[in-house]
């Protein structure tokens, strides 16, 4: 980002790819906020105030909120607005349109803190979307639990189920209260049938993450591999 003068009553938003945008005019906040791309929770810089706050914290935003009731995660999935799914990160470059046709094939869910999503060696059913929450994938290596990954809202896991419907290969639990999205394997295999042309932009942006997720866990290995190297030839010159 270019450096350039800066008004000193406008705003930085810290969005969910955890990159930061703007800086921006509070007209221009105000409809990130009512377009559902800024949450209650979005952390938001304020120059003014010289500090990060929660965008309901913020006295200019807090009557943006206010009115606002929280959704029943038992409800519908139409609960949810187009707004607030295309907050997932996989789903963000598809209309309103095509978000309203995808919930027919999905179900809400809400995970209690501690529940568990997936058990490791169920069969594997169905994909999820996290709308709201945390969970971690872990497995246990002896008496001691190994976590694997942390989701967070905008994230994805179980996408493999839907294609190979293989046993789990980990737990996934809630580490807070946390509402999904399920897309089961049967409607997934409906929306490709009755809606193919949702399907691909759908498979796509599902593959570009699965790719970049395998090309950080490839450079994890290779640093892990030349950790391990050098520590290695270092033991053997000492001996």
């Amino acid at each position: 980002m270019q450096s350039q003068p800066q008004a000193n009553n406008d705003f930085v938003i810290w969005g969910i790819d955890d990159s930061p945008y703007g800086p921006v005019e509070l007209p221009v906040l105000v409809k990130w906020i009512k377009d559902e791309r800024v949450a209650a929770d979005t952390w938001v810089f304020a120059r003014k105030a010289g500090t990060w706050q929660r965008a309901a914290e913020i006295s200019e935003l807090k009557m943006f909120f206010g009115s606002k009731t929280q959704q029943d995660p038992g409800a519908s999935p139409r609960a949810i607005t187009p707004g607030a799914l295309r907050r997932i990160k996989i789903l963000a470059d598809l209309s309103d349109a095509q978000l309203e046709h995808l919930m027919d094939f999905m179900e809400l869910q809400r995970g209690d803190q501690w529940s568990a999503a997936v058990r490791q060696g169920d069969p594997g059913d169905a994909m999820y979307l996290i709308v709201e929450g945390e969970l971690r994938a872990r497995v246990a290596v002896g008496e001691q639990e190994m976590i694997i990954s942390t989701f967070a809202p905008g994230d994805f896991f179980g996408d493999i189920a839907l294609f190979d419907h293989g046993p789990r290969s980990a737990d996934v639990v809630a580490n807070t209260n946390s509402t999904l999205l399920r897309i089961s394997a049967a409607a997934f295999d409906r929306l490709t049938r009755e809606a193919p042309s949702l399907a691909t932009p759908f498979l796509q942006s599902t593959a570009k993450t699965l790719a970049s997720r395998i090309r950080a866990n490839n450079k994890k290995i290779n640093l892990m591999s030349e950790q391990f190297s050098a520590g290695k030839a270092a033991s053997k010159a000492a001996s």
